[in-house]
């Protein structure tokens, strides 16, 4: 299988109240940047989002944002980008987040990311695609969201097997590194989405 050209980052559009949250966006942009590894995100110049496009292109890598029309003001789209989509509605934003990309990557953020994650992380159990998901802990970030899928598993709402569905990774140099092993995903059957 190919290697991770492109992939898409799920972050919050604020960067939060520890440091350490858009520091982890910022080498992960220049991480990827480094490794010619195209960002495909929600396309804000905002927050960790921001932090982490800006990165990559500091970087001289490529960036494709993809904002739905109505919250181009919002979260004030990034014009700086390589490639700015916008599109009618969320669904399509996010469909189209899934297209570009080979793999995906949960960042800390807020609502809108546990949206992205837990819906990405279902269509893969649905078998509507096969790519890798990887949840970045940064400072224990994403031990709540971990919690939760344990909980629902516990309590026989979730097989076990859900736990093989994602890759959590404690830092962003691992998930550089992980980044550099992983096989690109294979499409599912996005025509259900």
């Amino acid at each position: 299988m190919p290697a991770i050209h492109s992939l898409a980052v799920f972050c919050g559009s604020r960067v939060g109240n520890n440091p350490a949250y858009a520091e982890a966006g910022r080498l992960l942009g220049q991480g990827l940047g480094q490794a010619g590894i195209r960002l495909v995100f929600g396309g804000g110049r905002i927050g960790i989002m921001g932090v982490v496009a800006d990165a990559v292109l500091a970087a001289g890598g490529q960036v494709l944002g993809v904002i739905p029309e109505f919250l181009a003001k919002w979260e004030v789209a990034h014009e700086g980008v390589t490639q700015l989509v916008v599109t009618e509605t969320m669904h399509t934003r996010k469909r189209r987040l899934y297209e570009e990309s080979d793999a995906f990557l949960i960042m800390p953020g807020g609502l809108g990311t546990f949206d992205e994650a837990f819906e990405i992380i279902t269509w893969r159990q649905l078998r509507l695609h096969d790519k890798p998901i990887l949840l970045c802990n940064v400072s224990g970030w994403a031990e709540p969201l971990i919690a939760t899928i344990d909980h629902a598993i516990e309590h026989g709402f979730a097989d076990p097997a859900c736990r093989t569905l994602f890759e959590a990774i404690d830092t962003v140099p691992a998930v550089l590194e992980r980044l550099k092993t992983l096989p690109a995903g294979q499409e599912g059957h996005a025509e259900r989405l």
